[in-house]
Protein backbone atom coordinates (compact mmCIF):
# COMPACT_ATOMS: atom_id res chain seq x y z
CA UNK A 1 0.00 0.00 0.00
CA UNK A 2 1.36 3.43 -0.78
CA UNK A 3 1.62 6.13 2.00
CA UNK A 4 0.20 9.96 0.97
CA UNK A 5 3.40 9.96 -0.38
CA UNK A 6 4.30 13.15 -0.17
CA UNK A 7 8.12 12.65 -1.14
CA UNK A 8 10.78 14.85 -0.68
CA UNK A 9 12.46 15.71 -4.17
CA UNK A 10 16.29 15.90 -3.70
CA UNK A 11 17.85 19.08 -5.03
CA UNK A 12 20.79 18.52 -7.57
CA UNK A 13 23.58 21.47 -7.45
CA UNK A 14 25.19 21.55 -10.50
CA UNK A 15 28.70 22.70 -9.95
CA UNK A 16 31.00 23.69 -13.35
CA UNK A 17 34.27 21.50 -14.14
CA UNK A 18 35.64 19.01 -11.89
CA UNK A 19 34.44 19.04 -8.03
CA UNK A 20 37.67 17.96 -6.73
CA UNK A 21 39.16 21.42 -7.89
CA UNK A 22 37.23 23.40 -6.26
CA UNK A 23 36.83 23.74 -2.16
CA UNK A 24 33.12 23.13 -1.28
CA UNK A 25 31.39 26.92 -0.63
CA UNK A 26 31.29 27.33 3.12
CA UNK A 27 27.74 28.84 4.75
CA UNK A 28 27.71 31.13 7.95
CA UNK A 29 26.93 28.98 10.44
CA UNK A 30 23.14 30.34 11.25
CA UNK A 31 22.10 30.25 7.76
CA UNK A 32 19.53 27.36 6.53
CA UNK A 33 19.58 25.51 3.61
CA UNK A 34 16.22 26.42 1.50
CA UNK A 35 13.35 24.04 2.40
CA UNK A 36 13.58 21.37 -0.15
CA UNK A 37 10.01 21.00 -2.07
CA UNK A 38 7.54 17.74 -2.08
CA UNK A 39 6.36 15.62 -5.09
CA UNK A 40 2.59 15.62 -5.30
CA UNK A 41 0.57 13.22 -6.30
CA UNK A 42 -3.31 12.37 -7.29
CA UNK A 43 -4.19 8.91 -4.70
CA UNK A 44 -7.37 7.88 -3.92
CA UNK A 45 -7.52 4.79 -1.90
CA UNK A 46 -12.10 3.51 -2.29
CA UNK A 47 -12.99 0.57 0.31
CA UNK A 48 -16.23 -0.74 -0.45
CA UNK A 49 -18.83 -0.38 3.32
CA UNK A 50 -22.87 -0.97 4.08
CA UNK A 51 -24.35 1.25 6.69
CA UNK A 52 -27.87 1.71 8.23
CA UNK A 53 -29.11 5.24 7.65
CA UNK A 54 -32.34 6.58 8.72
CA UNK A 55 -33.67 2.62 9.28
CA UNK A 56 -32.31 1.73 5.29
CA UNK A 57 -29.61 -0.43 4.78
CA UNK A 58 -27.16 1.84 1.77
CA UNK A 59 -23.93 0.45 0.41
CA UNK A 60 -21.47 3.16 -0.01
CA UNK A 61 -17.69 3.58 -1.27
CA UNK A 62 -15.59 5.61 0.76
CA UNK A 63 -12.76 7.29 -0.93
CA UNK A 64 -9.88 9.23 1.27
CA UNK A 65 -7.26 10.48 -1.58
CA UNK A 66 -5.40 13.91 -2.44
CA UNK A 67 -6.01 15.77 -5.47
CA UNK A 68 -3.56 18.12 -6.48
CA UNK A 69 -4.26 21.50 -7.49
CA UNK A 70 -2.79 24.51 -9.73
CA UNK A 71 -2.70 28.01 -8.92
CA UNK A 72 -2.93 28.83 -12.77
CA UNK A 73 -0.86 32.25 -12.47
CA UNK A 74 2.18 30.75 -11.19
CA UNK A 75 2.10 27.13 -11.11
CA UNK A 76 2.20 26.88 -7.05
CA UNK A 77 0.89 23.40 -6.77
CA UNK A 78 -0.98 21.89 -3.29
CA UNK A 79 -2.16 18.51 -2.60
CA UNK A 80 -5.31 18.76 -1.13
CA UNK A 81 -6.99 16.04 1.55
CA UNK A 82 -10.16 14.83 0.89
CA UNK A 83 -12.80 11.98 2.32
CA UNK A 84 -15.89 11.21 -0.12
CA UNK A 85 -18.67 9.04 0.45
CA UNK A 86 -21.11 7.54 -2.04
CA UNK A 87 -24.15 5.69 -2.49
CA UNK A 88 -23.26 2.72 -4.34
CA UNK A 89 -25.87 2.16 -7.47
CA UNK A 90 -26.83 5.29 -8.54
CA UNK A 91 -26.89 5.18 -11.94
CA UNK A 92 -27.78 8.52 -12.86
CA UNK A 93 -25.84 11.33 -10.88
CA UNK A 94 -28.21 13.80 -11.43
CA UNK A 95 -30.64 12.10 -8.71
CA UNK A 96 -27.95 12.61 -6.15
CA UNK A 97 -26.93 15.55 -4.32
CA UNK A 98 -23.57 16.05 -3.18
CA UNK A 99 -22.54 18.20 0.12
CA UNK A 100 -18.73 19.68 0.03
CA UNK A 101 -18.01 20.14 3.58
CA UNK A 102 -15.50 21.81 5.54
CA UNK A 103 -14.24 23.78 9.17
CA UNK A 104 -13.11 26.88 9.37
CA UNK A 105 -10.36 28.48 11.51
CA UNK A 106 -8.74 29.25 9.79
CA UNK A 107 -6.41 26.67 9.87
CA UNK A 108 -9.03 23.56 11.07
CA UNK A 109 -9.23 20.24 9.31
CA UNK A 110 -12.47 18.84 8.09
CA UNK A 111 -12.61 16.42 11.40
CA UNK A 112 -14.95 17.89 12.80
CA UNK A 113 -17.82 18.14 10.58
CA UNK A 114 -16.25 14.76 9.16
CA UNK A 115 -16.10 12.53 12.42
CA UNK A 116 -18.68 15.20 14.32
CA UNK A 117 -22.08 14.29 12.76
CA UNK A 118 -22.37 14.09 8.90
CA UNK A 119 -20.26 10.95 8.18
CA UNK A 120 -21.55 7.40 8.21
CA UNK A 121 -19.33 7.31 11.67
CA UNK A 122 -19.36 9.86 14.96
CA UNK A 123 -16.95 9.97 17.52
CA UNK A 124 -18.39 8.24 20.64
CA UNK A 125 -18.62 11.20 23.29
CA UNK A 126 -20.92 10.94 26.19
CA UNK A 127 -24.85 11.06 25.12
CA UNK A 128 -24.52 15.12 26.36
CA UNK A 129 -21.49 15.64 24.25
CA UNK A 130 -18.72 15.40 26.95
CA UNK A 131 -15.72 13.61 26.91
CA UNK A 132 -15.59 9.81 27.88
CA UNK A 133 -12.51 8.20 29.21
CA UNK A 134 -9.67 7.65 26.64
CA UNK A 135 -9.44 5.17 24.80
CA UNK A 136 -11.60 6.96 22.50
CA UNK A 137 -14.14 4.94 20.00
CA UNK A 138 -15.70 5.26 16.79
CA UNK A 139 -19.49 4.81 16.34
CA UNK A 140 -22.10 4.00 13.62
CA UNK A 141 -24.10 7.50 12.83
CA UNK A 142 -27.42 6.48 12.04
CA UNK A 143 -28.20 9.85 11.29
CA UNK A 144 -25.54 10.58 8.90
CA UNK A 145 -26.36 13.11 5.83
CA UNK A 146 -25.19 10.34 3.89
CA UNK A 147 -28.56 8.41 3.67
CA UNK A 148 -29.91 11.42 1.32
CA UNK A 149 -26.68 13.00 -0.65
CA UNK A 150 -23.05 11.85 -1.29
CA UNK A 151 -20.30 13.59 0.64
CA UNK A 152 -16.81 15.06 0.34
CA UNK A 153 -14.61 16.30 3.46
CA UNK A 154 -12.29 18.56 2.53
CA UNK A 155 -9.12 19.73 3.92
CA UNK A 156 -8.10 22.96 2.98
CA UNK A 157 -4.22 23.35 2.14
CA UNK A 158 -2.12 23.06 5.12
CA UNK A 159 -4.57 21.29 7.23
CA UNK A 160 -5.03 17.92 7.74
CA UNK A 161 -2.95 15.91 5.12
CA UNK A 162 -3.31 18.98 2.47
CA UNK A 163 0.52 20.41 1.94
CA UNK A 164 1.95 22.49 -0.70
CA UNK A 165 4.69 21.77 -3.10
CA UNK A 166 7.09 24.61 -1.77
CA UNK A 167 6.96 25.61 1.50
CA UNK A 168 8.46 29.25 0.67
CA UNK A 169 5.45 30.23 -1.63
CA UNK A 170 2.51 28.51 0.86
CA UNK A 171 1.70 31.93 1.81
CA UNK A 172 -0.11 32.22 -1.47
CA UNK A 173 -2.92 29.30 -0.14
CA UNK A 174 -2.90 31.00 3.47
CA UNK A 175 -5.18 33.90 3.27
CA UNK A 176 -8.45 35.29 2.23
CA UNK A 177 -8.19 34.98 -1.78
CA UNK A 178 -5.43 32.13 -1.81
CA UNK A 179 -8.00 29.74 0.16
CA UNK A 180 -10.79 31.23 -2.12
CA UNK A 181 -8.99 30.26 -5.61
CA UNK A 182 -7.66 27.11 -4.39
CA UNK A 183 -10.85 25.61 -2.83
CA UNK A 184 -13.02 26.74 -5.85
CA UNK A 185 -10.35 24.61 -7.80
CA UNK A 186 -10.76 21.03 -6.00
CA UNK A 187 -14.55 21.46 -6.39
CA UNK A 188 -14.36 22.08 -9.99
CA UNK A 189 -12.16 19.29 -10.21
CA UNK A 190 -13.54 16.82 -7.94
CA UNK A 191 -17.22 17.84 -9.73
CA UNK A 192 -15.54 17.17 -13.07
CA UNK A 193 -13.99 14.08 -12.69
CA UNK A 194 -16.15 12.38 -10.79
CA UNK A 195 -18.95 13.50 -13.35
CA UNK A 196 -20.78 15.99 -11.20
CA UNK A 197 -22.01 18.41 -12.93
CA UNK A 198 -25.69 17.73 -12.93
CA UNK A 199 -25.91 16.92 -9.27
CA UNK A 200 -27.47 19.42 -7.15
CA UNK A 201 -24.67 21.02 -5.07
CA UNK A 202 -24.05 22.11 -1.82
CA UNK A 203 -21.53 24.00 0.17
CA UNK A 204 -21.71 23.29 4.08
CA UNK A 205 -18.84 24.94 6.26
CA UNK A 206 -18.77 25.79 9.80
CA UNK A 207 -17.28 28.60 11.80
CA UNK A 208 -14.95 30.24 9.62
CA UNK A 209 -15.60 27.61 7.00
CA UNK A 210 -19.11 29.81 7.02
CA UNK A 211 -17.37 32.72 6.04
CA UNK A 212 -15.75 30.45 3.43
CA UNK A 213 -18.45 29.38 2.01
CA UNK A 214 -20.70 32.10 1.36
CA UNK A 215 -17.73 33.62 -0.44
CA UNK A 216 -16.74 30.36 -2.00
CA UNK A 217 -20.59 30.54 -3.44
CA UNK A 218 -19.61 33.60 -5.20
CA UNK A 219 -16.60 32.57 -6.69
CA UNK A 220 -17.59 28.94 -8.28
CA UNK A 221 -20.59 31.26 -9.81
CA UNK A 222 -18.88 33.86 -10.89
CA UNK A 223 -15.63 31.85 -12.08
CA UNK A 224 -16.87 28.44 -13.26
CA UNK A 225 -20.20 29.21 -13.76
CA UNK A 226 -20.75 26.35 -10.75
CA UNK A 227 -24.16 27.30 -9.16
CA UNK A 228 -25.27 25.42 -5.97
CA UNK A 229 -28.75 24.53 -4.69
CA UNK A 230 -27.97 25.53 -1.54
CA UNK A 231 -25.51 26.53 1.35
CA UNK A 232 -25.51 25.15 5.14
CA UNK A 233 -23.84 27.26 7.65
CA UNK A 234 -22.80 25.58 10.79
CA UNK A 235 -22.16 27.76 13.68
CA UNK A 236 -21.43 30.67 11.39
CA UNK A 237 -20.28 34.46 11.26
CA UNK A 238 -20.40 36.06 7.68
CA UNK A 239 -19.18 39.63 9.25
CA UNK A 240 -16.58 40.10 12.11
CA UNK A 241 -18.33 43.31 13.27
CA UNK A 242 -20.71 40.77 15.16
CA UNK A 243 -18.08 39.48 17.05
CA UNK A 244 -15.10 41.42 17.93
CA UNK A 245 -15.19 44.32 20.57
CA UNK A 246 -17.72 46.57 18.79
CA UNK A 247 -21.48 47.59 19.90
CA UNK A 248 -22.87 45.81 17.45
CA UNK A 249 -20.70 42.46 18.96
CA UNK A 250 -22.19 43.51 22.54
CA UNK A 251 -25.57 43.16 21.58
CA UNK A 252 -25.33 40.06 19.67
CA UNK A 253 -23.42 38.25 22.76
CA UNK A 254 -25.97 38.73 25.05
CA UNK A 255 -28.67 36.80 24.04
CA UNK A 256 -26.20 34.05 23.92
CA UNK A 257 -24.50 34.75 27.88
CA UNK A 258 -28.44 34.55 29.14
CA UNK A 259 -28.97 31.02 27.02
CA UNK A 260 -25.68 29.58 29.01
CA UNK A 261 -26.52 31.54 32.11
CA UNK A 262 -29.83 29.83 32.35
CA UNK A 263 -28.14 26.27 31.37
CA UNK A 264 -26.27 26.48 34.42
CA UNK A 265 -29.09 27.68 36.25
CA UNK A 266 -27.13 30.64 37.55
CA UNK A 267 -30.81 33.41 36.47
CA UNK A 268 -33.62 33.23 38.83
CA UNK A 269 -36.60 31.41 39.10
CA UNK A 270 -39.22 33.50 37.17
CA UNK A 271 -36.74 33.67 33.99
CA UNK A 272 -35.96 29.85 33.84
CA UNK A 273 -39.40 28.48 33.80
CA UNK A 274 -40.18 29.25 30.38
CA UNK A 275 -37.20 28.95 28.23
CA UNK A 276 -39.01 30.30 24.71
CA UNK A 277 -40.57 33.45 26.66
CA UNK A 278 -37.02 34.06 28.38
CA UNK A 279 -35.40 34.09 24.66
CA UNK A 280 -37.94 36.32 23.30
CA UNK A 281 -37.48 39.08 26.56
CA UNK A 282 -33.71 38.73 26.06
CA UNK A 283 -33.70 39.53 22.73
CA UNK A 284 -36.28 42.28 22.60
CA UNK A 285 -33.69 44.10 25.35
CA UNK A 286 -30.90 43.41 23.35
CA UNK A 287 -31.98 44.74 20.17
CA UNK A 288 -34.09 47.41 21.82
CA UNK A 289 -33.25 48.96 25.29
CA UNK A 290 -29.74 47.73 25.32
CA UNK A 291 -28.62 48.68 21.73
CA UNK A 292 -30.35 52.56 22.17
CA UNK A 293 -28.32 52.79 25.22
CA UNK A 294 -25.16 51.69 23.67
CA UNK A 295 -25.74 54.32 20.79
CA UNK A 296 -25.79 57.25 23.13
CA UNK A 297 -22.36 56.24 24.74
CA UNK A 298 -21.33 58.66 27.19
CA UNK A 299 -24.50 60.86 26.84
CA UNK A 300 -26.21 58.02 28.71
CA UNK A 301 -27.37 59.40 31.94
CA UNK A 302 -25.92 57.98 34.93
CA UNK A 303 -29.10 56.66 36.16
CA UNK A 304 -30.19 54.93 32.91
CA UNK A 305 -26.61 53.23 32.86
CA UNK A 306 -27.39 51.87 36.54
CA UNK A 307 -30.53 50.64 35.46
CA UNK A 308 -29.42 48.81 32.52
CA UNK A 309 -26.79 46.91 34.45
CA UNK A 310 -29.42 45.85 36.72
CA UNK A 311 -31.40 44.47 33.72
CA UNK A 312 -28.19 42.89 32.49
CA UNK A 313 -27.59 41.81 35.49
CA UNK A 314 -30.95 39.94 35.85
CA UNK A 315 -30.24 37.92 31.98
CA UNK A 316 -26.78 37.06 33.08
CA UNK A 317 -26.45 36.75 36.37
CA UNK A 318 -23.13 38.76 36.48
CA UNK A 319 -23.08 41.45 39.62
CA UNK A 320 -24.67 44.83 38.26
CA UNK A 321 -21.80 47.07 39.78
CA UNK A 322 -19.17 44.64 37.58
CA UNK A 323 -21.28 45.21 34.22
CA UNK A 324 -21.48 48.83 34.98
CA UNK A 325 -17.70 48.59 35.56
CA UNK A 326 -17.34 47.53 32.28
CA UNK A 327 -19.26 49.89 30.67
CA UNK A 328 -22.20 47.44 30.15
CA UNK A 329 -20.58 45.18 27.10
CA UNK A 330 -19.28 41.69 29.05
CA UNK A 331 -16.46 40.65 27.09
CA UNK A 332 -17.32 37.04 26.67
CA UNK A 333 -13.65 35.76 27.79
CA UNK A 334 -14.41 37.82 30.93
CA UNK A 335 -17.80 36.19 30.65
CA UNK A 336 -16.42 32.44 30.90
CA UNK A 337 -14.12 33.53 33.72
CA UNK A 338 -16.36 34.95 36.24
CA UNK A 339 -20.18 32.72 35.61
CA UNK A 340 -19.07 30.28 37.66
CA UNK A 341 -15.77 32.04 39.73
CA UNK A 342 -18.06 31.21 43.07
CA UNK A 343 -17.47 27.16 41.98
CA UNK A 344 -14.11 27.63 40.84
CA UNK A 345 -15.28 27.36 37.45
CA UNK A 346 -14.63 28.45 33.72
CA UNK A 347 -16.93 27.61 31.26
CA UNK A 348 -16.31 26.37 27.51
CA UNK A 349 -16.11 29.32 24.97
CA UNK A 350 -16.92 27.07 22.02
CA UNK A 351 -19.35 24.92 24.27
CA UNK A 352 -20.33 27.05 27.10
CA UNK A 353 -22.12 24.08 28.70
CA UNK A 354 -18.54 22.36 29.48
CA UNK A 355 -16.81 23.57 32.52
CA UNK A 356 -13.17 22.97 33.69
CA UNK A 357 -10.57 24.49 36.27
CA UNK A 358 -7.55 26.39 35.76
CA UNK A 359 -6.18 27.17 39.21
CA UNK A 360 -6.18 30.88 37.98
CA UNK A 361 -9.35 32.15 40.59
CA UNK A 362 -8.70 35.69 39.89
CA UNK A 363 -8.16 35.74 36.39
CA UNK A 364 -10.22 37.88 33.66
CA UNK A 365 -10.26 35.17 30.79
CA UNK A 366 -9.70 30.95 31.43
CA UNK A 367 -5.96 29.77 30.21
CA UNK A 368 -7.62 27.21 28.29
CA UNK A 369 -10.72 26.43 26.50
CA UNK A 370 -12.39 23.23 28.47
CA UNK A 371 -14.56 22.51 25.78
CA UNK A 372 -11.95 22.24 22.86
CA UNK A 373 -9.84 20.09 25.49
CA UNK A 374 -13.08 17.90 25.43
CA UNK A 375 -13.27 17.25 21.75
CA UNK A 376 -9.46 17.48 20.66
CA UNK A 377 -8.44 14.75 21.80
CA UNK A 378 -11.36 12.25 21.19
CA UNK A 379 -11.51 13.75 17.23
CA UNK A 380 -7.56 13.30 16.86
CA UNK A 381 -7.60 9.53 18.25
CA UNK A 382 -10.62 8.22 16.50
CA UNK A 383 -9.59 10.21 12.84
CA UNK A 384 -5.73 8.86 12.79
CA UNK A 385 -7.14 5.46 13.43
CA UNK A 386 -10.14 5.42 10.89
CA UNK A 387 -8.21 6.55 7.87
CA UNK A 388 -5.45 4.08 8.50
CA UNK A 389 -7.20 1.11 9.29
CA UNK A 390 -10.81 1.73 8.05
CA UNK A 391 -10.16 4.03 4.95
CA UNK A 392 -7.08 2.17 4.42
CA UNK A 393 -4.63 5.16 3.24
CA UNK A 394 -1.26 5.06 5.16
CA UNK A 395 0.85 7.98 5.80
CA UNK A 396 3.85 9.29 8.17
CA UNK A 397 2.64 12.52 8.43
CA UNK A 398 0.87 14.82 11.15
CA UNK A 399 -2.80 15.11 10.05
CA UNK A 400 -3.19 18.93 11.14
CA UNK A 401 -6.15 18.84 13.28
CA UNK A 402 -5.83 22.45 13.70
CA UNK A 403 -2.93 23.64 12.12
CA UNK A 404 -0.66 26.86 12.89
CA UNK A 405 0.63 26.43 9.34
CA UNK A 406 -1.52 28.74 7.96
CA UNK A 407 -0.60 31.86 9.89
CA UNK A 408 -0.43 34.40 9.70
CA UNK A 409 -3.45 34.82 7.32
CA UNK A 410 -3.99 37.37 5.10
CA UNK A 411 -7.15 39.13 4.19
CA UNK A 412 -5.57 41.54 1.37
CA UNK A 413 -6.30 44.83 0.90
CA UNK A 414 -9.97 44.36 0.12
CA UNK A 415 -10.32 44.73 4.10
CA UNK A 416 -8.15 47.38 5.31
CA UNK A 417 -10.06 49.81 7.74
CA UNK A 418 -13.17 48.02 7.40
CA UNK A 419 -14.81 44.68 9.08
CA UNK A 420 -13.82 41.48 7.31
CA UNK A 421 -17.79 40.63 5.37
CA UNK A 422 -18.55 38.67 2.97
CA UNK A 423 -22.16 39.63 3.19
CA UNK A 424 -21.98 41.99 -0.32
CA UNK A 425 -20.68 38.41 -1.92
CA UNK A 426 -23.66 36.72 -1.14
CA UNK A 427 -26.14 38.97 -1.26
CA UNK A 428 -24.40 38.74 -5.54
CA UNK A 429 -24.93 35.19 -5.95
CA UNK A 430 -28.10 34.82 -4.15
CA UNK A 431 -29.44 37.52 -6.26
CA UNK A 432 -28.15 35.94 -9.59
CA UNK A 433 -29.41 32.53 -8.67
CA UNK A 434 -32.91 33.22 -7.01
CA UNK A 435 -32.80 29.45 -6.57
CA UNK A 436 -30.20 29.43 -3.84
CA UNK A 437 -31.13 28.56 -0.65
CA UNK A 438 -29.53 29.13 2.67
CA UNK A 439 -29.54 27.24 6.31
CA UNK A 440 -28.64 28.35 9.20
CA UNK A 441 -27.64 26.27 11.68
CA UNK A 442 -26.96 27.90 15.53
CA UNK A 443 -26.40 25.75 19.30
CA UNK A 444 -28.08 27.74 22.27
CA UNK A 445 -24.76 27.54 24.05
CA UNK A 446 -22.16 28.85 21.18
CA UNK A 447 -20.20 31.53 23.04
CA UNK A 448 -17.40 31.46 19.90
CA UNK A 449 -20.32 32.69 17.28
CA UNK A 450 -23.52 33.29 18.93
CA UNK A 451 -26.50 33.05 16.93
CA UNK A 452 -27.36 36.63 17.19
CA UNK A 453 -24.35 37.60 15.24
CA UNK A 454 -24.90 35.62 12.55
CA UNK A 455 -28.96 36.80 12.13
CA UNK A 456 -27.76 40.29 12.58
CA UNK A 457 -25.59 39.88 9.46
CA UNK A 458 -28.26 38.27 7.25
CA UNK A 459 -30.99 40.91 8.59
CA UNK A 460 -28.61 43.64 6.57
CA UNK A 461 -27.98 41.39 3.92
CA UNK A 462 -29.15 43.35 0.76
CA UNK A 463 -31.47 41.33 -1.46
CA UNK A 464 -34.65 41.47 -2.86
CA UNK A 465 -37.40 40.87 -0.19
CA UNK A 466 -38.69 38.08 -2.46
CA UNK A 467 -35.55 36.14 -1.39
CA UNK A 468 -35.88 36.63 2.20
CA UNK A 469 -37.97 33.33 2.29
CA UNK A 470 -34.65 31.54 0.94
CA UNK A 471 -32.94 32.19 4.51
CA UNK A 472 -33.83 29.54 7.21
CA UNK A 473 -32.32 28.65 10.64
CA UNK A 474 -32.81 25.39 13.46
CA UNK A 475 -31.46 26.04 16.73
CA UNK A 476 -30.15 23.48 19.08
CA UNK A 477 -28.85 22.65 22.57
CA UNK A 478 -25.01 22.47 22.42
CA UNK A 479 -22.60 25.07 21.85
CA UNK A 480 -19.97 25.56 18.13
CA UNK A 481 -20.17 21.81 18.03
CA UNK A 482 -23.88 20.96 18.90
CA UNK A 483 -23.64 17.68 16.88
CA UNK A 484 -21.13 16.23 19.46
CA UNK A 485 -24.71 16.09 21.53
CA UNK A 486 -26.31 12.50 20.58
CA UNK A 487 -29.89 13.91 20.52
CA UNK A 488 -28.80 17.29 18.88
CA UNK A 489 -26.65 15.35 16.31
CA UNK A 490 -29.75 13.34 15.22
CA UNK A 491 -32.31 16.57 14.75
CA UNK A 492 -29.55 18.29 12.94
CA UNK A 493 -28.92 15.56 10.52
CA UNK A 494 -32.59 15.48 9.95
CA UNK A 495 -33.03 19.67 9.50
CA UNK A 496 -30.11 19.38 6.88
CA UNK A 497 -31.40 16.12 4.87
CA UNK A 498 -34.82 18.54 4.51
CA UNK A 499 -32.79 20.75 3.26
CA UNK A 500 -30.84 18.91 0.55
CA UNK A 501 -33.80 17.27 -0.14
CA UNK A 502 -35.85 20.49 -0.44
CA UNK A 503 -38.52 19.42 1.99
Amino acid sequence: MKSLLLTLLFLGIGIPGNAEDKEPEKKPADEKAPEKPVELVDQAIVTDHVGVFGGSELPYYATAGTMVINKAEDKTKAAMFYVAYTAKGVKDPATRPIVFCFNGGPGSSGVWLHLGGFGPKRVAMKPDGTMPAPPFTLADNPASLLRVADLVFIDPVSTGFSRVEDKEKAGEFHGFEGDLDSMAEFIRLYTTREGRWLSPKFLAGESYGSLRAAALAQVLHQKFGLYLNGIVLVSGVLNFETLFDTDTAAVAFLPAMSEVAAYHEQLGPDLMADAAARRAEVEAFASGDYATALLRGTALPAEEKTALAERIARYTSIDPTTVERHDLRIPPSFFQEELLRGKGLVIGRFDARITGTDGVRAGIAPEYDPSYAAVYGPFSATLNDYLRRDLKFESDLVYEILSSRVRPWNYGDDFVGQPISVLDRLAQVMSQNPSLRVLVNCGYQDLATPATAIRHSLDHLKIDPSLRSNISYTFYEGGHMMYTIEASNAAWNADVAKFVSGE
